[in-house]
This record gives C-alpha cells, structure tokens and sequence, in this order.
C-alpha cells in the first residue's frame, strides 16, 4: 500500500506539499498540484484515516450500544441516528448487546479501544454497562438514552413518559371508555414503570377505578402483548379498552383479539405508545403517542459534539414531549 512518503518521492516534493494538495489547507502551485495529483493515480494512493485521526485526536465516529428487542422502536431511533451523523460528517459504530453483561462491558471496550469520540447508551436496568469500565475514560462524552443508571456528569435524553401515560388514558377516557386496562411494559424500565404510573393518575383524577388484574406486566415485546391480551380477556368482567406500554405490545394484542374472533375498535378499543412506522399501517391504524424519534437521535449526537467541543459544560437533561396521534384503534363512544 502506497504511503505518503511513496507520492512525495514520485512528485518530488515533500511530505508536508503532499498533505497541503490532499487536505487543501495551504496554497500550492498548480504546477505542483498536478505533480502530486498525478502521483497520487499513479500510485492509487489513499490517505489513512487512522492516521489522521491520530495526528487530530478525533476519530468522527460514535459508538452506540443498544439492548437487543424486536420492538421497532429501536431500530427506528437508530436510523435517526445514523442519520444524523451523516449529516454532521461522523460514522456510526453500533453494538448489540443481545441483554449479555458481559457481551455489553467487551462492546465498550471494543468501542472505546477503537478511540469513538462519543458514546451513546440505550439500555435497560437489568443490563447496564458497568461503571469500571466507564471510568477508565473519565474525558469521554457519553449520551444516555432513555434513561440515566449513574450519577455523574453524562447528558441525558428521555421520553416523559408519565406524561405520556397520561396522555394516552385521558384520550380513552375523553372517548367514552370506563373499564380500561393496561399493559405495562417491564417495571424494571424507567419508561415502562412511568408509563403505568401516568395510566393510574389519569384514572384516578376521574375517579374510576382499577379493577384486580386490569393492570398486566409483560416484556416490550409482540408476544408479551399477546399473552397479556389474552389474560385480560379471561376475566369476568374483561376491559372494554386496553393502553398498551409500546406498540409492540399493541400489535400483540391486535393479534390475540383476532385470534378469537373480537374487533378493533368494535369490542375493544387499543392505545399504543411510541408511533412506531407499523403503527399506521395496522387495520385498523394504532391510536398512539407519538414519540420524536428523529429528534433523539439529532438530539443525542448534537449533545455528544457540544460535549467535544465543551468538555466542561454542565450535565443536561433533555426531556421529550409525546403527542397524541388519534387513528381508527379508538372510537367515540
């Protein structure tokens, strides 16, 4: 592999010409760019990224770690991500950590050995990066997504899911509804625990209660939706509308009411939480909470580069604010 010393020697010029005609930061001749130019064809010289990122101390490139799901959410907050270090000139290193401590704490290593600028976390409680390996490098800027597992000095990005919570049960409520359930996600995740809180203020500010076992745990995912659906349906008295925790969990539950025969809106009314790209494809459409998955991931890596570029800024907690998006699920009792 040709090196800069090899398109140097060729043109007749130094080292440092040769890195002025590659890089562009220093007028040079016409006649010695083209030498340069030519040698660099002839030669089918490359300059070496690794080396140039040595020379800068920067790499512009993020690693990501993400807690394997099914649940397109995730993969639609990492192409908002991607997106977005694209667009400002950086490169995208993702790890699955597939929910393995040790798989995640090698990724991090792997990541930080490989010199990213920043790091961004999206993981659950249960498997949280561990915070040895973290202070090893005290000066990397790390974006924590979702939710927060240390103090310290890292930005945080998240959902207000309380909110949100509230906001999808007050819609069913406002709608007619009465007898109305709740899926709740994993109540060893931030979201999901808000979430279920956000459902029980707004059934208690009108004053309706929560019967025993209207209230059902499962995990985030397409098959937890469908075994919660299908318990809420064996009690005496099943709910006329159920809140699902994501839309995961609502596409599940789409599924365990066909399979016996119930419609949607027409025997039970489905609200969902994340506006998910399937969300309003599903027959009929998923009434949902939108929430802003592009702005995570611009949000995320604009605080990852403000960090570089600031490195003794204070911590900041960016919360986002969901939106209802009404469609067919849900119907005007």
């Amino acid at each position: 592999m040709a090196t800069m010393k090899d398109v140097a020697r060729m043109a007749g010029v130094s080292t440092s010409t040769v890195s002025h005609v590659i890089n562009n930061n220093r007028f040079v001749s016409d006649s010695v760019r083209d030498k340069v130019m030519a040698a660099v064809e002839q030669l089918n010289y490359a300059p070496s990224a690794l080396a140039r990122s040595l020379k800068l101390n920067q790499t512009r490139t993020i690693g990501m770690l993400v807690t394997s799901s099914n649940n397109p959410f995730y993969a639609e907050v990492v192409h908002g991500v991607e997106r977005s270090c694209y667009k400002r000139g950086y490169s995208l290193i993702l790890c699955n950590t597939e929910e393995d401590a040790a798989r995640m704490n090698r990724s991090i290593e792997i990541l930080l050995q490989k010199r990213v600028d920043g790091l961004l976390l999206m993981c659950t409680e249960d498997h949280r990066p561990s915070q040895d390996v973290l202070s090893r490098y005290p000066f990397l800027p790390v974006v924590m997504m979702d939710w927060a597992p240390f103090e310290g000095t890292n930005d945080i990005i998240q959902d207000n899911s309380l909110l949100g919570g509230e906001m999808a049960t007050n819609h069913l409520i406002a709608c007619g509804y009465r007898k109305i359930a709740c899926i709740a996600g994993p109540q060893n995740k931030t979201t999901a625990r808000h979430r279920l809180e956000g459902y029980r203020n707004a059934m208690r500010r009108a004053g309706l209660p929560v019967p025993v076992g209207y209230e059902v745990h499962c995990d985030f995912e397409f098959e937890g939706g469908v075994n919660a659906m299908r318990q809420l349906l064996t009690l005496d008295e099943p709910p006329h509308a159920v809140f699902a925790g994501n839309d995961a969990v609502a596409v599940g539950v789409y599924q365990a009411l066909y399979q016996v025969g119930l419609s949607v809106p027409q025997d039970m009314a489905v609200m969902g939480y994340d506006d998910i790209e399937l969300a309003k494809y599903l027959a009929p459409p998923l009434s949902t909470i939108h929430q802003p998955k592009d702005s995570l991931g611009e949000l995320a890596i604009d605080a990852l580069i403000n960090r570089l570029q600031n490195r003794e800024r204070g911590t900041q907690v960016l919360v986002l604010t969901p939106k209802l998006v009404e469609r067919a699920s849900v119907s005007q009792l």
